[in-house]
């Protein structure tokens, strides 16, 4: 009779089991996305870096790409205080 009892889930343990399933998919599903973001963003900055659009249109188009390529040094630069 003990051995059945040690089979047998609580329903709590059980609904605590899948929920950690469901987070666990989750934090894959959000990985995948941001790999995805990034590598799109990657393409996107190639072809409008060879795009025929006046130079202020890509800079302004490649500036608000999420997840920008951070190889890129920034435009202004913080004031050195000596």
């Amino acid at each position: 009779m003990a051995l059945l009892l040690c089979a047998v889930r609580k329903p709590e343990t059980i609904i605590s089991h899948y929920k950690k399933r469901k987070m666990i998919l989750v934090a894959l599903v959000a990985e995948l996305m941001e790999e995805y973001t990034v590598l799109l963003t990657r393409v996107l900055e190639h072809l409008f870096n060879d795009a025929p659009f006046p130079r202020r249109v890509r800079f302004l188009i490649l500036r608000n790409l999420p997840f920008a390529s951070s190889s890129r040094p920034p435009l202004l630069t913080a004031p050195r205080v000596n």
